[in-house]
């Protein structure tokens, strides 16, 4: 299902000169509820792939590639191009622009002594707190390390699980036609 195609259409002047043309009315606008983003029996966990694009979840998930839209929507997504995961070349282009040198440092952590202080996941970080580099515990993480964590969170998104879908397009189609 094309996002837009389901959008109450309306008339629309372009060009202010009298000749109108139907277009979907874009700034309807639905924000999820809480009950489908943060409901763990309606989300399954999903690993993004190097390389993988929202549309290649949705046919993978889904079968259906236009369904893009769903994936981004449920992980609070906006831009695509920033919020999801970059490609291999894409971060490595990033990393170019952004640092003239990936390999320095970037800050100085340590494993906290109190509260969470061991590894909840693979690309968890939250038992490490940024010290200062005369912290004698503290251990340097290069402007890499730190971008490639960053990377690391977004491949881990919440998919919608494929036995809901149907209610929620119900759902998503009568709420967005009002």
């Amino acid at each position: 299902m094309a996002y837009f195609s389901q959008f109450p259409v309306l008339q629309y002047d372009m060009k202010a000169n009298g000749n109108t043309r139907l277009v979907p009315d874009i700034f309807r606008k639905i924000v999820l509820k809480n009950k489908y983003k943060d409901n763990f029996v309606l989300l399954d966990s999903y690993d993004v792939e190097p390389g993988e694009k929202p549309e290649d979840v949705a046919f993978k998930v889904y079968g259906d590639a236009t369904l893009h839209w769903l994936v981004l929507s449920i992980n609070s997504m906006m831009n695509r191009y920033h919020d999801w995961p970059k490609s291999y070349q894409a971060f490595e282009t990033y990393m170019n622009d952004k640092y003239t040198n990936a390999d320095g440092i970037h800050h100085y952590e340590k494993v906290q002594s109190s509260g969470i202080t061991k590894v909840q996941g693979p690309s968890d970080y939250d038992y490490l707190i940024e010290v200062d580099s005369s912290d004698v515990d503290g251990q340097s993480v290069s402007n890499y390390e730190y971008e490639q964590r960053l990377e690391d969170q977004k491949r881990q998104i919440k998919i919608l699980s494929p036995q809901y879908l149907p209610t929620f397009l119900t759902e998503f189609t009568k709420l967005i036609r009002r």
